[in-house]
């Protein structure tokens, strides 16, 4: 099988900071990947990025508030103008608020939709204007079983990633016969910060890694195979 070699390409992992997008960008990097940091706590990002460029890889850092249009923007003219390219985006930032529809509060629902949907639908929209003048590229959306069947207790949440999934589902429709590959991955809960303390770490959640093994096995799919979804989740109970 011709897989990819991803040596030499290019890519953004938002919310790289830490858990699965910070995985990401330490596996990408060791595949010799060009990786373009991006969250908005610039001293986690100094972090990941200095144990990638110890290990002989190269990152560059890219402080930003997925909330601001303009700040979007200008991570992928950077992204473009240092690197010369760009062939990965990974849309992996998000963020999880429980809570019981008859105490929601809106200001967290605003954030969760904001973030978790709108942030990866402008950063897309500015990497593809760079992807349909090279002819290629892979974008890849970091998704949630939730958003394809909610519970209680996640209304916002549910929803942010209900509409990231039918944002995926449709360019995805469309991006491959243009040369550019759409992936929608779907987890079930995972060890990362955004769960509670309490229950992190107890075996019933999947762990950071799986989710990367699963975006490394999208990438490096021949360039006519498009995996277009992977739903994962714990054994564990």
């Amino acid at each position: 099988m011709n897989l990819i070699n991803l040596k030499g390409k290019t890519a953004i992992i938002t919310g790289s900071s830490s858990g699965i997008g910070e995985s990401t960008a330490k596996a990408l990097a060791l595949a010799g990947v060009k990786v373009g940091l991006s969250a908005r706590r610039h001293s986690e990002l100094e972090r990941v990025s200095k144990e990638i460029e110890n290990q002989g890889g190269t990152a560059l850092i890219l402080p930003t508030n997925l909330r601001q249009r303009d700040q979007i923007s200008a991570m992928v003219d950077k992204t473009v103008e240092t690197f010369g390219k760009l062939d990965i985006l990974i849309n992996n930032a998000g963020y999880g608020h429980w809570e019981p529809i008859a105490s929601a509060d809106i200001d967290a629902w605003k954030n969760e939709i904001e973030l978790n949907l709108l942030g990866a639908m402008f950063a897309t929209r500015f990497a593809v204007d760079v992807m349909l003048k090279q002819g290629s590229g892979h974008i890849i959306n970091v998704s949630s079983l939730a958003g394809r069947f909610p519970g209680p207790g996640w209304p916002g949440y549910s929803a942010s990633k209900w509409g990231l999934t039918g944002f995926s589902t449709s360019i995805a429709n469309d991006l491959p016969q243009q040369g550019i590959r759409v992936t929608l991955i779907e987890s079930g809960a995972v060890d990362t910060p955004m769960q509670d303390d309490e229950d992190r770490g107890v075996g019933k959640f999947l762990n950071p890694e799986d989710i990367t093994q699963s975006i490394l096995f999208a990438l490096t799919q021949p360039p006519h195979v498009c995996i277009s979804s992977i739903q994962l989740f714990s054994t564990s109970k």
